[in-house]
């Protein structure tokens, strides 16, 4: 089959939606599809355009799929005006060669959402071209923006949920990557027949007996017996990373922990500017690490940090955990009861650790808690086993796309 997968984020971005749809764009053309990728220049966390590449249009194969990278503006310091047009400009960019793919004749389209922006273009090559359109959600964009109080409400909101709605209901099937993203979907009119449960995935082997590499706690200058209390991914402000250091702060006298932050964002600045003005020494950042040595990174850590602000809590589901659990890692996560993270640590009794989000006397008792578990979280790890396993989870997506069925809907183990 003519594959055919629209969206802004895409390898070699390290971490987030990048990751996973680069992942499964070369997934499929292992399996012998032919893959066609419409996509933006490599700019997340960093919010800027990586170096090696000119914000211009380019063709190129890599890893048997077929990339056409499109210019987009990107904001150095994301706000709600600018991100919005940060993605309008790529809707805009790649609407050519999207519409231009009618000649090629997919018979499937994956849009990746953010950018909703893009569904105008992709349903009227669908429509063009016959193929099956399918809108996949890895973040409720909208929910995400009101919820985070990033746009003020009222009549905007009123019109924003409505053009949503519509949207959705205009792809032929509409698939998320949690329970909670599930129902929301559901709530928003959304039909239960065109919905397919297709969460993030880990690759299992890859996390599978992975040695803690004590040289680069010494790279670092970091005792190799202290607990490491590790967060790596996003630094944004939806993450809420302030209490991570009001912890870091609060548990300075004790000498037997050490907080590493590893990751970008657009809130990084402002952490580590709040680390040193409370003089910190118990605390390191660090850039994003290779792909390569995440695994060893991993392993380093005696409890991992799983944040986000109240709002967020199931408009965005955090791709870190899964592979925390396929390490079988003890995580803290902050989330409400009654999200889908929250009914995951109630439903699988310790598999991680639940907190009050934006809490720091809650996260400071949850960390404590979690470096008296096991150093392998058996729990965690057997979880990932059973369902997140990338051949199991990509198998089953392409097979409810090509048979128009929602099979994938009740496997979700926290519903």
């Amino acid at each position: 089959m003519k594959i055919l997968i629209y969206g802004i984020n895409y390898s070699p971005e390290l971490i987030g939606i990048g990751k996973y749809t680069g992942e499964m764009a070369v997934w499929f053309a292992r399996e012998g599809h032919s893959v066609r990728v419409v996509t933006a220049l490599p700019y997340y966390p960093e919010w800027c355009i990586s170096e090696n590449y000119k914000n211009t249009y380019s063709r190129m194969r890599q890893d048997g799929v077929s990339v056409i990278r499109c210019p987009l503006f990107v904001p150095s310091r994301p706000t709600a005006l600018n991100r919005l047009f940060h993605l309008f400009s790529f809707s805009v960019s790649s609407a050519f060669p999207v519409l231009g793919s009618v000649f090629w004749k997919p018979d499937i389209i994956i849009q990746v959402v953010p950018t909703l922006f893009c569904s105008l273009q992709t349903l009227m090559l669908s429509k063009l071209s016959g193929a099956k359109a399918v809108v996949h959600i890895q973040d409720y964009e909208v929910d995400a923006m009101f919820g985070l109080s990033m746009a003020r409400s009222g009549i905007v909101k009123h019109c924003a949920y409505w053009i949503e709605q519509k949207i959705l209901n205009s792809f032929d099937l509409v698939s998320t990557i949690s329970e909670g993203m599930i129902q929301r979907a559901l709530k928003k009119g959304v039909s239960s027949k065109k919905l397919i449960f297709f969460p993030n995935w880990s690759e299992m082997d890859r996390f599978t007996n992975v040695k803690r590499n004590t040289n680069l706690l010494l790279d670092l200058g970091i005792d190799l017996n202290k607990n490491i209390i590790l967060y790596s991914g996003n630094m944004g402000e939806k993450q809420g990373l302030e209490i991570v250091v009001n912890v870091a702060k609060k548990m300075q006298l004790n000498t037997e922990i050490h907080f590493l932050m590893v990751g970008e964002g657009s809130a990084k600045v402002k952490l580590e500017n709040l680390a040193t003005a409370a003089s910190l020494t118990n605390m390191t950042f660090l850039p994003l690490q290779s792909d390569e040595k995440f695994p060893e990174f991993l392993s380093l850590a005696t409890c991992h940090l799983v944040i986000q602000k109240s709002g967020a809590a199931d408009a965005v589901l955090p791709s870190k955990l899964t592979n925390i659990l396929a390490a079988g890692g003890n995580a803290v996560i902050t989330a409400d009861r009654n999200t889908t993270l929250g009914a995951l640590c109630l439903k699988f009794n310790g598999i991680a650790t639940l907190v009050e989000p934006e809490s720091t006397s809650a996260l400071h008792e949850g960390i404590l808690s979690a470096l008296n578990m096991p150093k392998f979280n058996s729990i965690a790890r057997q979880y990932a086993q059973d369902y997140l396993d990338k051949n199991v989870v990509l198998t089953r997506f392409i097979t409810d796309i090509i048979q128009g069925e929602k099979s994938g809907l009740s496997s979700d183990p926290a519903n």
